[in-house]
């Protein structure tokens, strides 16, 4: 079975790169056509068209490793029930229901549109996974995108519901902070090469 195509055609080309060379008889240049062999059976493993989704909402290793071998086309309805039942699971674990978030999406729409693995882009509307306003209609280098994911999931009307807050005033918080993984985008500036992303941030 084949796995990583990516890499296999990579070293192939690597390999054609390899054996192109010139002579010094003034010939001209010897070039060896490529054979590329795409027989075999290719499996997908893996698709993220936006992060950390399938690692909060699959409850098991099977649903996440089902999730990320189903096309998209067919994602909505294979696990949009399960992700809405996993997102109201989680705000019961802390005692709570699942709020309209900022965009106003009940659960069951926000996990209809969390369900299809895509990643938007809307040519008439900046690019942005969220800015106050616009929301996934792309993705920029410098988006939080795990932060926006967590207050959309559980940050309810205000974005804030889960953040800490010391609700009956005892100087100890009442609520876990769900609305922030923590790790600060600020300063993030894009490469003008590849790999185009600075050192990952620590915590």
């Amino acid at each position: 079975m084949k796995i990583n195509s990516i890499k296999c055609i990579t070293a192939t080309l690597l390999l054609v790169i390899g054996l192109t060379s010139c002579n010094n008889d003034d010939e001209g240049i010897i070039i060896v056509e490529p054979t590329l062999d795409f027989s075999g059976t290719f499996a997908q493993e893996d698709q993220m068209g936006r992060p950390g989704i399938n690692t909060v909402f699959s409850a098991t290793p099977d649903i996440e490793n089902n999730f990320n071998v189903t096309i998209p086309s067919e994602q909505g309805a294979a696990f949009q029930s399960l992700f809405e039942t996993q997102l109201a699971g989680l705000h019961s674990a802390f005692g709570a229901t699942y709020e309209n978030n900022i965009l106003n999406l009940d659960i069951t729409t926000l996990t209809t549109v969390l369900a299809s693995d895509v990643l938007q882009v809307a040519p008439d509307a900046p690019t942005t996974y969220f800015d106050g306003t616009n929301v996934l209609t792309g993705r920029t280098l410098t988006d939080d995108v795990i932060d926006v994911s967590l207050i959309l999931l559980f940050g309810g009307q205000t974005g804030d519901r889960f953040n800490g807050q010391d609700i009956n005033n005892d100087g100890t918080p009442d609520l876990p902070i769900l609305v922030t993984d923590g790790v600060s985008a600020a300063g993030e500036t894009p490469l003008d090469a590849f790999p185009y992303l600075e050192a990952p941030h620590g915590i």
